[in-house]
């Protein structure tokens, strides 16, 4: 459906983007993840040919953006991040005037307008100004000014930014159900949101690919399975030194000190070894009292913050 080859984009000496190259199938829904200025936004700005690579190519459905923009275009719906709306216009209206500006058939724009408007959940709020609406329902009203024209690619761009916790949950559940019919790219600085929504992730960092794989794959390449998070009372701290008492032991890290005095560590073990039977044996013996012990969980935070340190694999 899409694939980005050997897009390289400069800004005089700066280098934006550094021979990136992906494929995206139709029907997936892909997470593009990284840090500030990793690229991010140029990579979907090549995209939906908003602005042009120094060196490689896109290709949609086929379509080369270069060669062929129009007809490439057509085939993508762009929601950018900030919701830039008119505000003086109601829901309908503006929908209604995307729909000219796409040059939707004039028989048919009435009923694909209504169509929109109900899918995005816009129907009770469609005569109401747009600068009278909340900040979900305005993400909404820009969701359904990308849909117009029936694109076969979704491109979103921090679709939940600044939204309350219930109006977050709706719009992931309408992200959900687009792409049923959609592929979507989903640009996210909430991690977990990504992994419940996404099939894939890619992840750029300094203007290179550093991975791209789905959000399970990515946590089980960097998952630790021999580490505990243990919180301890330890008055004597005598935990300073409990890394010399147990070789099997690779690291001992505070992670946190509580209100009440307990102290959290995280304790890394070499291969196989059972660190929990090892722990409650010497901790009972040196006086240290333990509150809780579970299982480290990756996260796809957790790869994501490793595979950015470390550089990552292609």
């Amino acid at each position: 459906m899409i694939e980005v080859k050997n897009i390289t984009k400069k800004y005089g000496s700066f280098v934006a983007l550094d021979n990136v190259s992906f494929k995206i199938e139709k029907g997936e829904i892909i997470g593009l993840l990284g840090p500030n200025g990793a690229g991010k936004s140029t990579t979907m700005n090549i995209i939906t040919g908003y602005i042009e690579p120094t060196e490689g190519e896109v290709t949609v459905d086929g379509i080369n953006m270069l060669k062929r923009p129009k007809k490439a275009k057509r085939e993508i719906g762009y929601m950018p991040e900030g919701v830039p709306l008119y505000y003086d216009l109601t829901v309908k209206e503006f929908v209604n005037y995307m729909a000219e500006l796409k040059k939707v058939n004039k028989k048919e724009r009435k009923q694909k307008v209504a169509n929109i408007i109900e899918s995005t959940g816009l129907k009770e709020v469609q005569n109401k100004l747009i600068r009278n609406l909340s900040r979900g329902y305005k993400q909404r009203v820009s969701m359904a000014g990308a849909l117009v024209g029936e694109p076969q690619i979704l491109i979103l761009d921090e679709p939940t930014v600044g939204l309350d916790p219930k109006q977050i949950t709706e719009i992931r559940s309408l992200i959900k159900k687009l792409g049923k019919n959609h592929t979507v790219i989903l640009s996210s600085h909430i991690l977990s949101e990504v992994s419940q929504i996404c099939d894939k992730v890619i992840i750029i960092n300094k203007g290179k690919l550093i991975a791209i794989d789905t959000p399970n794959n990515l946590e089980d390449k960097v998952a630790n399975d021999n580490s505990v998070y243990v919180t301890v009372e330890d008055p004597e701290n005598k935990m300073e030194n409990i890394k010399e008492k147990i070789p099997e032991i690779k690291e001992v890290k505070l992670i946190l000190e509580n209100e009440d005095k307990t102290k959290q560590y995280s304790i890394k073990g070499e291969g196989n070894v059972d660190l929990r039977k090892i722990i409650f044996e010497l901790f009972a013996k040196e006086g240290i009292t333990i509150f809780e012990m579970k299982k480290a969980d990756t996260t796809l935070e957790d790869a994501f913050m490793q595979l950015i340190e470390e550089g990552g694999e292609k």
